[in-house]
């Protein structure tokens, strides 16, 4: 889907914690779209794998919207992390008594652009 300012992807209701998310967000924001693909796929964690698709995804969207462009031109502009819903699960303690537990979700938008000086 083409925005305003760029091509953008989002994933919605995705089952792991936006403070977990937040840190591999911080170390992609603003590299060039195939140095993020690179250091996304070089990392262990969940939140890499969800934020790589997304970002594939917003690639896909500016490429095959717009075939003038080049790969090598975009950049992530903009990712943000929120959070989304919060599933409430009881635990059960001793004695008769429980704990919730909150199932926190996320949802992730990424938005590539074209760099300015091409």
């Amino acid at each position: 889907m083409e925005t305003k300012k760029g091509y953008q992807a989002v994933a919605k209701y995705l089952m792991v914690s936006p403070s977990k998310v937040r840190p591999v967000a911080d170390l992609v924001r603003g590299k060039s779209y195939p140095e993020a693909v690179a250091v996304l796929e070089a990392m262990p964690q969940k939140g890499a794998r969800l934020i790589l698709k997304v970002l594939k995804s917003a690639g896909a969207n500016a490429l095959y919207t717009n075939r003038k462009l080049d790969e090598d031109s975009l950049y992530v502009s903009k990712l943000t992390v929120d959070d989304g819903p919060r599933l409430k699960r009881v635990w059960a303690r001793s004695h008769g008594k429980r704990d919730i537990l909150l199932k926190r979700m996320s949802h992730i938008t990424v938005v590539v652009d074209e760099k300015a000086g091409k």
